[in-house]
C-alpha cells in the first residue's frame, strides 16, 4: 500500500515536471505483474527499455535474491554504455524507504555517488516508511518526494541509455551476491590479470589501434568500445559484489606459486596476439602446467579486427598449444570463454559464469581457518572464513517480495511493506524503472 502511495505521487511530480502527453506512462513498478500474467517478460523488457532504476532501499530489499538480479540487469546496461560512450552513466538513483548502515550495503549500493542529505534531515533518519506513516512528518513526505522526483528527471534527461535484448532476468546472478552472503561479511575479492602487448612491443605488422602504452590499455572491440578490456571486465566483476584489482600478466608472471594455497578467485583475459611473442607465450606456457584451477581464462576476439580474422586459425591453435590445460578447463562456459568471445554483448553474458566458477574453486583450495578452540559435541561445524568466507551463521531466508516498479520514460525500485494499514507494517524490498 505505502509504495503503491510513493510510486502515484513519484509519476505525478514527473508528469508535472516532464511534457509527457497525458496518460503515458511516467514509471513502472513490478507490483502489478502477477505470475500467470507474462510477468517475467515484462519485467525484463521494463528494465531493458526504462531509462532511470529506483531502488528503495532497506534491510530486506538488500536480503532479496530478487531484487539483486534486478540491479544486476539494469546495471549491465550501464556498463555496455561506459564501455560504447567512455563516459559516466549513474542511471540507478536509491531511494531511502528505511535507513541502511553503511556497513551492511553491498559493494554495488556502497558505491554509488549520491547525498541522501540534499533530500532532508528527517528523510535520512526515518527513510521514506518514516514519513509516509507518520502524519507529522507529511511535508517532509512531500519534500523528499518532489525531491526525489526532481533528481529522477534530471538524470533521465542526461543520460541516455539505449535499449538492449530483454534479458530473462531470473537466470542473470544478483549484484548483492549468493543468497546465502550475509551483509557486513568481509568484502569479496577477485583478480583480472591481462595477458597482451603494449604498442611498444607489438608483433611485426600489428596494428598499434588496438593496444596503449601498458598491457591494461588494450582494447579488443575498438573502435566499438571506448574502454579498454581490463576496466570493462573490472566494471563487470564488481557488479557482482566483488572488490576488484587488474593487473598484466607480464609484471606478475613470477609471482604465481601453485603451491600456495589462493587468496582470491582470478581472471585470465588473454590476446591470442600476445602468444606472438616466443617469452611470453613461454610463461603462458609454464603458468598453463601449473594446477590453479581457481584461475579462469577469457579470451576476448573481434572478428571485425581485419588482421585478426586473416590469422584467426593460426593464433587459434598456437594458443590452445600453449595452455591446452586452461583452453579446456572448467564447465562449457568456461571453455566457450576460452575459445573467443565475440563481442560486449557476449562478454557481459558470459564472464558472470566464469567468475561463478573460478569463486567456486577458490572455495575448494582455499586454506580454511577453523574457529579456535576444540569442537565441542552437537556443535556447529566450521565454516571458511576469509575474503570469499562466511563469518558467521547463514543469513535466514527472506520473505516472498513484492513486485518491481519502472518505466519506459523514468524507473523506480525499492522496498515495500505490507498492503494492510496497521501498526503491524513491515518494510519490504521493491523497485521502480522510469
Amino acid at each position: 500500500m505505502w509504495v503503491e502511495r510513493l510510486f502515484r505521487d513519484l509519476c505525478s511530480h514527473v508528469m508535472a515536471l516532464t511534457n509527457l502527453p497525458a496518460g503515458a506512462e511516467a514509471g513502472f513498478m513490478d507490483r502489478e505483474i502477477r505470475s500467470g500474467e507474462g510477468w517475467s517478460e515484462r519485467l525484463g523488457a521494463a528494465l531493458a527499455t526504462c531509462r532511470v532504476f529506483v531502488p528503495l532501499f532497506s534491510p530486506r530489499y538488500f536480503a532479496s535474491e530478487m531484487c539483486g538480479k534486478e540491479w544486476f540487469a539494469f546495471a549491465q546496461r550501464t556498463i555496455h554504455h561506459v564501455a560504447l560512450s567512455n563516459q559516466p552513466a549513474e542511471a540507478i538513483v536509491p531511494a531511502l524507504w528505511v535507513p541502511v548502515p553503511p556497513s551492511q550495503l553491498p559493494l554495488p549500493a556502497e558505491r554509488l555517488q549520491f547525498n541522501h542529505n540534499t533530500f532532508g534531515e528527517r528523510y535520512v533518519t526515518d527513510g521514506l516508511y518514516g514519513l509516509i506513516k507518520l502524519r507529522g512528518y507529511a511535508e517532509q513526505y512531500e519534500s523528499a518526494v518532489y525531491e526525489l522526483a526532481k533528481r529522477i528527471v534530471r538524470v533521465a534527461e542526461t543520460v541516455r541509455l539505449d535499449p538492449i535484448r530483454p534479458l530473462d532476468y531470473r537466470l542473470v546472478p544478483s549484484a548483492f551476491g549468493s543468497p546465502a552472503s550475509t551483509p557486513g561479511t568481509t568484502a569479496r575479492t577477485l583478480h583480472v590479470t591481462v595477458a597482451a602487448s603494449s604498442r611498444h612491443d607489438l608483433p611485426e605488422g600489428r596494428s598499434p589501434e588496438y593496444y596503449g602504452d601498458s598491457a591494461l590499455d588494450w582494447n579488443p572491440y575498438h573502435p566499438v568500445s571506448q574502454r579498454p578490456i581490463a576496466y570493462v571486465a573490472e566494471d563487470l566483476v564488481r557488479n557482482l559484489n566483488y572488490q576488484t584489482t587488474v593487473g598484466s600478466f607480464d609484471d606478475e608472471a613470477g609471482h604465481f606459486d601453485s603451491k600456495q594455497p589462493p587468496t582470491r578467485p582470478e581472471i585470465l583475459i588473454v590476446d591470442r596476439w600476445a602468444v606472438e611473442d616466443e617469452q611470453r607465450r613461454q610463461r603462458l606456457a609454464a603458468f598453463d602446467q601449473e594446477s590453479r584451477p581457481w584461475i579462469n581464462v577469457v579470451v576476448p576476439w573481434n572478428r571485425y579486427d581485419h588482421q585478426s580474422r586473416a590469422k584467426e586459425s593460426e593464433l587459434a591453435h598456437r594458443l590452445e598449444d600453449t595452455m591446452p590445460v586452461k583452453m579446456s578447463q572448467g564447465r562449457a562456459a568456461c571453455r566457450a570463454a576460452a575459445n573467443g568471445v565475440a563481442n560486449m554483448e557476449t562478454l557481459g553474458q558470459i564472464l558472470p559464469q566464469v567468475v561463478e566458477a573460478a569463486a567456486q574453486q577458490f572455495l575448494r583450495h582455499a586454506q580454511v581457518y577453523p574457529p579456535a578452540g576444540s569442537p565441542a559435541a552437537g556443535t556447529e561445524r566450521p565454516r571458511l572464513l576469509g575474503p570469499m568466507g562466511m563469518n558467521g551463521p547463514p543469513a535466514p531466508p527472506p520473505a516472498p517480495f513484492p513486485p518491481t516498479a519502472g518505466s519506459t520514460g523514468r524507473g523506480y525500485r525499492g522496498a515495500d511493506d505490507e498492503t494492510n494499514d496497521n501498526d503491524n507494517d513491515r518494510g519490504d524490498a521493491d523497485d521502480i524503472e522510469s
